[in-house]
């Protein structure tokens, strides 16, 4: 499943509105990268591929409350109460009237109000986040996921990490992973963005840090200003990077009434999953693996087949040959069981012997198993088969008749008011 990350622009969308883009087949590279009105955007290249939309830094803020104990946080019960309780809480904290802000809150709340955690809750003009997806959906790119460009956390490095944004007109730099009580700060490029990120280091840390600089990532357009301001190297960071990065995180900021259902929530995640099973590099060994094992078995039940028909071929030649060395005047084979019933009664008929097919074996068959007295009204008979009409019998009657036809190699049965009987086993 390939996915298609777009970046939101920080203003309301118009008709002029375009979206920085990354397409990517494996979530982990990108196949392209570059900016386009919402009805030119690509589409995902496979089925069942999605779109994620990204809420830049800039346009979120991070809120961490203490959730009352019994609210419930689940996916499928965002009920406006909740948003009533989030309303409350951060009623003193925002700027905005908190009725006219969207909320999303982390993707394990649940387990950590059970704990007696306090929640992150990221925060952002409703108004401007809806327009932006339903403008996207009327040029037919449904967002499947909405996540955040930077979200609170622990980093990959274990340590604060300071990535300059921008053009050299308007940089900035945003600073994640400084404190465990702290969110993402959006900073100006100045060098005490620096200064800021050592206080979230424990003291062995932060000195340390004094002759070894923390790691500074740029966008390539602001790389030598952050240099230059910041007074050390900074590694270089697409936005497609940043793209790729922010949609394999956990967080989903499509919540409370921009919230997907619960079908396609695990739709949604199966669809992931496979992608990822499919195209992730992680899984490249898994994959082999699989293939050899599918081969291996293809092999196995290609020969076994082989055997299989060697077999039954063998058998087919054995009675072909049996048929042609008991019968010598049979030149051709085209049924051997049939032509070979057929010689034999052939046989039979030259030396005056009967079968259990014709009329006296049957009749004698049935005279022996039939109660004393019990004489049928009428007799019909057809090769292999003789029906008696006017046989009535009593329950009990039956099953005693019954077992000793079979015993004599018979089936019988009562039909409308006569007795069937039938050879058992072809001759």
């Amino acid at each position: 499943m390939s996915t298609l990350i777009l970046f939101l622009p920080p203003t309301r969308p118009g008709p002029t509105t375009e979206y920085s883009h990354t397409l990517t087949a494996d979530g982990h590279s990108a196949l392209r990268h570059a900016t386009a009105p919402a009805a030119l955007l690509p589409e995902p290249t496979r089925p069942g591929g999605e779109v994620v939309a990204v809420v830049p830094a800039r346009c979120l803020s991070w809120q961490r409350v203490q959730m009352p104990v019994g609210v419930p946080l689940g996916a499928s019960q965002q009920t406006p109460r909740l948003r009533s309780v989030l309303e409350g809480l951060l009623e003193d904290r925002v700027l905005d009237d908190a009725s006219q802000l969207h909320f999303a809150l982390q993707p394990d709340a649940q387990s950590r109000v059970q704990r007696g955690d306090p929640v992150w809750v990221a925060v952002c003009d409703r108004t401007w986040l809806r327009e932006h997806l339903q403008a996207l959906e009327a040029a037919g790119r449904r967002v499947a996921r909405v996540v955040p460009e930077f979200a609170p956390g622990p980093t990959a490095s274990g340590h604060p990490e300071l990535c300059a944004l921008g053009t050299p007109e308007e940089a900035f730099v945003v600073l994640t992973g400084h404190g465990a009580d702290q969110g993402v700060a959006v900073l100006p490029l100045a060098p005490m963005a620096l200064a800021l990120a050592r206080t979230g280091l424990p003291p062995a840390d932060a000195a340390h840090t004094e002759d070894h600089p923390l790691a500074v990532r740029a966008e390539p357009a602001v790389a030598a200003l952050a240099e230059r301001t910041l007074g050390q190297r900074v590694a270089l960071h697409t936005a497609s990077q940043r793209a790729l990065d922010a949609a394999r995180g956990d967080w989903d900021l499509a919540q409370f009434e921009l919230a997907s259902t619960g079908r396609t929530r695990a739709l949604r995640k199966v669809g992931s999953m496979t992608s990822a099973l499919l195209n992730a590099p992680q899984w490249r060994a898994a994959r082999w693996g699989a293939g050899f094992l599918v081969l291996a078995h293809l092999v196995g039940l290609n020969a076994w087949a082989w055997q299989e028909r060697q077999s039954l071929a063998a058998k087919q030649t054995g009675v072909r040959a049996a048929l042609t060395q008991t019968f010598p005047k049979v030149q051709v084979v085209v049924d051997a069981p049939v032509q070979m019933e057929r010689e034999l009664a052939q046989l039979r008929q030259a030396a005056g012997s009967v079968s259990a097919r014709d009329l006296e074996p049957l009749l004698a068959a049935a005279g022996a198993a039939l109660p004393d007295g019990r004489l049928p009204g009428s007799i019909e008979y057809t090769p292999g088969e003789l029906r008696l009409r006017g046989v009535m019998l009593a329950p009990d009657e039956e099953s005693v008749l019954f077992a000793r036809l079979q015993a004599a190699g018979y089936r019988a049965r009562l039909d409308d008011g006569s007795l069937l009987l039938r050879t058992e086993v072809s001759p």
